[in-house]
């Protein structure tokens, strides 16, 4: 089937709202606890509607349906949700900021299909058009992989505070980019 990759529309929340959970339990459980899983939902790993807004975000869509997304930002936010508690939603200055990947899930039926590579490329080619030389992200365990497979490097790893008390093991990442 083909795959299409698009830029996301707020007519796609809905179907985002549905696939995040779904993918974070379902690609997450060999990594993180059902207490993280839980607990990072909604806050850590849900919509940023902000991302979609600024035509920042991709859907991957087969016969119409979403079964990824990802994206990346020129604004300081380095992941979370609308509903993430601290949010810096200021523009970042492309001579000497990062941009940032944002939020990638895939459907667990579509998982290691090239999905998530598709939309790192098309968020790649955008930031260096925008004039960004660096990416910055905050990588799940379950996606380290993948963004270690596209040229990042770790920077630190950390944990994430949740609102059910725990925590979320975490890697900051970056990489160089080029035209």
């Amino acid at each position: 089937m083909r795959v299409r990759i698009r830029k996301a529309v707020l007519e796609d929340i809905p179907a985002l709202e549905a696939l995040i959970p779904q993918s974070v339990r379902v690609l997450g459980a060999g990594y993180y606890t059902p207490e993280q899983i839980e607990g990072s939902l909604g806050t850590v790993f849900g919509v940023d509607s902000q991302l979609i807004r600024d035509g920042t975000y991709f859907v991957a869509e087969v016969e119409g349906k979403v079964v990824g997304c990802g994206g990346w930002s020129r604004r300081r936010t380095l992941f979370g949700s609308d509903r993430a508690p601290e949010k810096d939603d200021a523009w970042l200055d492309p001579s000497l900021e990062a941009a940032r990947i944002r939020a990638f899930f895939v459907h667990p039926a579509w998982a290691r299909q090239g999905i998530g590579s598709r939309i790192m490329q098309r968020c790649e080619a955008a930031a260096v058009e925008e004039g960004f030389s660096r990416l910055e992200l905050v990588a799940t365990l379950p996606g380290e992989p993948l963004y270690r497979a596209h040229g990042f490097s770790a920077a630190e790893r950390f944990e994430v505070p949740l609102p059910n008390g725990g925590s979320l093991p975490v890697v900051r990442m970056s990489k160089g980019i080029t035209r």
